[in-house]
């Protein structure tokens, strides 16, 4: 057990509740935040197959039942100290801004936010391999090189088919781009 939880207390009570919002379709992290303090989203599902609960039930309405208030994260303000001067103001709002709190499921939620703060690396120029040079799956071996390029559902899918290296699977080109070298200097 880990130190600081206390096991939940599974009076009459506590049962019931978690029997109903069960059947009402809400999810174990949801039962664990109406049972209240002590009871983790673990505990509920142990309770749910020590008591052989079958399948939930869809939620009859799709809006979202009254939570418990709960305080809000704290907010982040960008120091001097913290790399951010260099910055365009927007990059400093952004840091201070508070996330919104998720309630439910949320690993494949849209997050337009999340999508403007990823990088994209620079698109790095192909080798140009001739149409008559282009090898499929079956075509290579162990002294060609295995690069795919294109997308393997397109009929324009090929492999570089160029001489291979002896330490690896692909030419000099793509060994250069599969491999990069550490910086000797980081250790």
């Amino acid at each position: 057990m880990v130190s600081g939880a206390q096991p939940a207390g599974w009076t009459d009570e506590r049962v019931e509740t978690l029997k109903k919002l069960w059947m009402e379709g809400l999810s174990a992290s949801q039962i664990a935040g109406e049972l209240g303090e002590g009871v983790t989203r673990n505990a509920v599902i142990g309770k749910v197959h020590r008591l052989k609960l079958s399948a939930r039930a869809k939620p009859t309405n799709s809006t979202p039942r009254a939570r418990p208030a709960s305080r809000p994260a704290p907010r982040r303000v960008a120091s001097p100290s913290s790399g951010l001067s260099g910055m365009g103001g927007a990059a400093k709002m952004r840091s201070s801004m508070p996330r919104p709190q998720s309630v439910g499921a949320t690993a494949l939620a849209h997050d337009p936010q999340l999508e403007a703060d990823l990088y994209v690396a620079p698109a790095v120029a192909e080798l140009f391999i001739p149409e008559d040079k282009r090898l499929n799956l079956l075509q290579l071996n162990e002294h060609t090189c295995k690069w795919p390029i294109g997308d393997p559902l397109t009929k324009d899918f090929y492999f570089c088919g160029q001489h291979s290296l002896e330490t690896g699977p692909y030419c000099e080109f793509h060994s250069r781009r599969a491999y990069h070298q550490v910086d000797k200097k980081r250790r």
